[in-house]
């Protein structure tokens, strides 16, 4: 019955239907099997799991995929055209945010969403309603999958068509009450704490999502593992609950529920309908009505229960990043916390085997996540969660009694900022510290199915006490897999026009080439190396006759950054080397162990070579050839020519 049940269940995601048809199939078929449990006397925990699964299989196929609306703007832009020129009115759903060249934000329709970019990055809030013209067109996916595009990014908030902005008027001011209090309470705490500790405290009450943090606060709380502090998430409810229900202690039931319910609701309504708010809330209610009922709570099903009312709710929540981190550090608190401080404490005192049980079981469970979307692992994260957390709670609850004095009693803002201020200032010290310390961040690289897999198997002793020792084994065999794919010579060839990169590898070391030398090509070069496991590329050549200055970012990415190569000059490391095919042309012959690549970046490199009547080898171009000099390149014996398509794409070249 369970085999039948979840075949069937697999088959909904293949199936050309409705996503409303085929998530009302999925929980049919859940409850139908759900009902035969229940008949053979399982366990309500077993039935709960029985039916997440059987949900998850149902929309497995269709989770992610575009299915908007018949009247979504994506509908407007003819198949064959790249761009519509429209007209229309929006509602913004955010304010607006600078990113990259100009500001993008998100607007919702009568039907369907979109997102609007800006060049001029006007002050826009959210609420506000826009009559626009400008030019719609679909959103373009990312060129690799270590680089995914704004189609992948947006694709689970149901966007998929952008607007280039070319003229906008103000047609109404609604009153949005609830963006203007969070909108306060982080201009008043930015303003007595300053934009970092001012930012990190508006954080701690609202969450990232919701406050712009400088960008290297947010990189050195993820390099040392922090970032869970600054995500709205069940860790600032359960202090604030936990807060609410000591001062309630002595109270009747009839004070202490609506105190509790009201500093949840208060708490979902300034973090936001994210995932793992909306997690929290839901546990934190059905754990607070059982505690209260006198009932004994069962934590595994209150999640279970948990995230199979959110994804019935909002399906692709389950390809939100968020909501997956959320539940898995849930579930290893719940399962994995207890038996492993029993076995630190065989050697630890009972204090410390505490201390570390948790971030250690939330860590296990969550770095099979890490490896899949950032292919990081930070290095010191159980470290830091254990000195950081004395901090973390006094610095979560003062931060929720500075936003309610900012909006009740202002004056006495600079007061509490005087003792908070300070412990904020330690914090994003003690990060930095962490993040800036000898491989903090530990490059293993974005795993593939299988290696995930004999990951999450190798692990389960880990998570599960019960777990078979053997499955030990499975956990370095993954990481032995890992090294020797890196350690083959491999050249990867990612266009995103106008920027391209190549990416040679012998042994593990890497070298890189990049036609662009812009702030933008930096930090997607940063994506590249991270998911590919390169910790530091041995030399870096940028071939953009106009090389952005300064060049912070680029050196931070290698040994050796040049941004042109004379005739006679070559970058080279062990197994890897990179020089010029001739003294008139930006043409470069590059090695990568037993590879021999002649890259031609432009059309002057290339005319170049043809006098020089080159031929045989293999051949990259960087720009789209014509039909002429397509034909040209077949009639030549022994070469391979590769070329990017017009769009943007990427490809592996191994031995």
């Amino acid at each position: 019955m369970l085999l039948s049940g979840a075949l069937a269940a697999l088959s909904l995601g293949v199936l050309p239907l409705p996503l409303a048809a085929r998530t009302a199939l999925a929980v049919l078929l859940g409850l139908l099997q759900l009902y035969g449990c229940s008949r053979r006397g399982w366990p309500l925990l077993r039935r709960l799991a029985l039916l997440l699964a059987l949900l998850l299989l149902g929309t497995w196929g269709w989770i992610g995929r575009p299915h908007p609306l018949a009247a979504d703007p994506v509908h407007w832009i003819p198949a064959a055209q790249r761009s519509v020129p429209v007209q229309l009115q929006a509602g913004l759903l955010q304010d607006t945010r600078p990113m990259g060249e100009g500001c993008a934000v998100l607007a919702e329709l009568p039907q369907g969403r979109l997102r609007l970019r800006f060049l001029d990055c006007p002050q826009l809030h959210q609420g506000w309603r826009l009559q626009l013209e400008g030019r719609l067109q679909r959103l373009r996916s990312g060129p690799h999958p270590l680089l995914p595009g704004a189609a992948e990014r947006l694709a689970g908030k149901g966007v998929w068509s952008e607007l280039q902005v070319e003229r906008w008027s103000l047609i109404a001011r609604p009153p949005t009450p609830l963006a203007d209090l969070r909108r306060r309470i982080a201009a008043e705490l930015r303003r007595v704490g300053g934009e970092q500790q001012g930012g990190l405290l508006a954080a701690l009450v609202l969450g990232q999502a919701m406050v712009p943090l400088p960008l290297s606060v947010k990189e050195a709380f993820r390099a040392a593992g922090l970032s869970h502090a600054l995500a709205a998430s069940g860790f600032h409810l359960s202090v604030l609950l936990g807060a609410v229900l000591l001062l309630t202690r002595r109270v009747s039931a009839l004070v202490r529920w609506p105190a509790a319910f009201g500093a949840m609701a208060l708490f979902g309504l300034l973090a936001g309908g994210q995932a793992s708010v909306v997690r929290a809330l839901l546990m934190g209610a059905m754990a607070f009505v059982l505690k209260e009922s006198g009932r004994r709570s069962r934590p595994l099903a209150l999640l279970l229960l948990c995230l199979l009312l959110m994804l019935l709710w909002r399906p692709s929540w389950l390809l939100d990043v968020g909501f997956q981190l959320s539940a898995a550090a849930t579930a290893g608190l719940i399962l994995s916390a207890g038996p492993l401080e029993e076995r630190l404490g065989l050697g630890l005192p009972s204090w410390a085997a505490g201390a570390l049980a948790i971030p250690l079981a939330a860590s296990l469970w969550t770095l099979p996540l890490q490896l899949l979307h950032f292919g990081v692992v930070p290095s010191y994260a159980v470290l830091a969660n254990v000195l950081a957390a004395p901090l973390l709670t006094p610095l979560t609850l003062g931060a929720m009694a500075m936003a309610l004095t900012a909006v009740l009693l202002p004056p006495l803002l600079a007061a509490m900022a005087f003792l908070l201020v300070p412990l904020a200032q330690l914090l994003l010290a003690l990060t930095q510290l962490m993040a800036g310390l000898p491989l903090a961040q530990l490059p293993i690289g974005r795993l593939g199915p299988l290696l995930l897999l004999l990951a999450l198997v190798g692990l389960l002793p880990w998570w599960l006490p019960a777990a078979r020792r053997w499955r030990l084994l499975l956990l370095p065999l993954a990481l032995g897999l890992r090294l020797w794919q890196q350690s083959r010579d491999q050249l990867l060839l990612v266009r995103q026009a106008p920027r391209q990169w190549i990416v040679a590898r012998h042994q593990g070391r890497a070298g890189l080439v990049s036609l662009k030398a812009d702030a933008s090509s930096c930090r997607r070069a940063e994506q590249l190396a991270q998911g590919l496991g390169i910790a530091r590329f041995d030399w870096l050549l940028l071939l953009d006759p106009l090389p952005a200055e300064p060049k912070g970012c680029w050196s931070r990415l290698a040994l050796t950054t040049v941004d042109r190569l004379l005739p006679q000059q070559r970058l080279r490391s062990p197994g890897l080397e990179v020089s010029r095919l001739s003294a008139d042309s930006q043409g470069l012959l590059l090695s990568a162990g037993r590879q021999r690549w002649q890259v031609l970046p432009d059309r002057q490199a290339w005319w170049s070579w043809r006098r020089q009547g080159r031929s045989g080898g293999s051949l990259w171009l960087g720009f789209v050839p014509t039909a002429r000099e397509r034909k040209e390149l077949q009639q030549r014996r022994g070469l391979t020519a590769w070329w990017p398509p017009a769009g943007s794409t990427s490809g592996w070249h191994q031995s």
